[in-house]
């Protein structure tokens, strides 16, 4: 029998599939979150854990929030493997690992954008964006000199503003020492760069005294330390 009752239950029922199919628990803190906010890992044919950024690795997803705090506890507290129900090898420095390629990731997203005419660095260019409207989001480095990030700030208005990248790895994406401001413009790729700056922000150590594990002097991009790399996707 179909009717209003029904069309109502078949509506709650599609609605909690969708949140099953794009959430994941995590299993440092319990919470049911988007998946966007946690990070995938699997464990490799050596039983060592592997980060799963892009999250298409070959086995059973073990998810954590993208939350330092809740990262070194998962891995202090043994609970990969109780998630696992088997030993699991964590790697050294698995914290610092994630958040290099954290940023590694946030780095080559801006990278894509730049190629497609979406990014442009340097103050004047990105006040230019601010001003005509082109600009949706703007990056500010975090180790940039404060009055020129605040001028911009005022201009952005209600526009998200990301701070979690410093001047050399922004200048990396321009292929210059160092780079204090990027605007990026409306389209996919600006949703990117905001879900990845939210996972990195959990994860950094805003240490300015050193550098960045994520920038080129600490790792080449694309390099995935500790990790192995496949393509095709099973599992959760």
């Amino acid at each position: 029998m179909t009717g209003p009752e029904s069309e109502v239950e078949s509506g709650a029922e599609s609605e909690r599939d969708e949140r099953r199919a794009t959430s994941r628990r995590c299993i440092a803190t319990g919470e049911v979150l988007p998946k966007k906010r946690l990070i995938r890992f699997v464990v490799g044919p050596d039983n060592m854990l592997v980060p799963d950024l892009e999250e298409r690795l070959p086995g059973r997803g073990l998810w954590v929030s993208a939350d330092r705090a809740a990262l070194d506890r998962a891995a202090a507290k043994g609970l990969f493997s109780r998630a696992a129900r088997a030993t699991v090898r964590i790697p050294d420095g698995l914290t610092d690992r994630v958040e290099a390629l954290l940023a590694q990731r946030l780095v080559r997203q801006i990278g894509l954008a730049r190629r497609a005419g979406k990014a442009v660095a340097g103050y004047e260019k990105v006040r230019s964006w601010l001003q005509n409207g082109t600009a949706v989001v703007l990056l500010a480095a975090v180790d940039g000199a404060e009055d020129g990030r605040g001028k911009l700030r005022a201009l952005a208005g209600g526009l998200p503003v990301l701070e979690v990248l410093r001047v050399d790895e922004m200048g990396e994406v321009f292929g210059r020492d160092r780079a204090v401001h990027i605007a990026i413009a409306r389209g996919g790729l600006a949703e990117r760069i905001l879900t990845e700056s939210a996972r990195l922000v959990g994860l950094r150590r805003f240490d300015l005294a050193k550098p960045s594990p994520g920038t080129a002097s600490g790792m080449a991009p694309g390099s995935a330390p500790g990790s192995a790399v496949a393509a095709g996707r099973n599992g959760t």
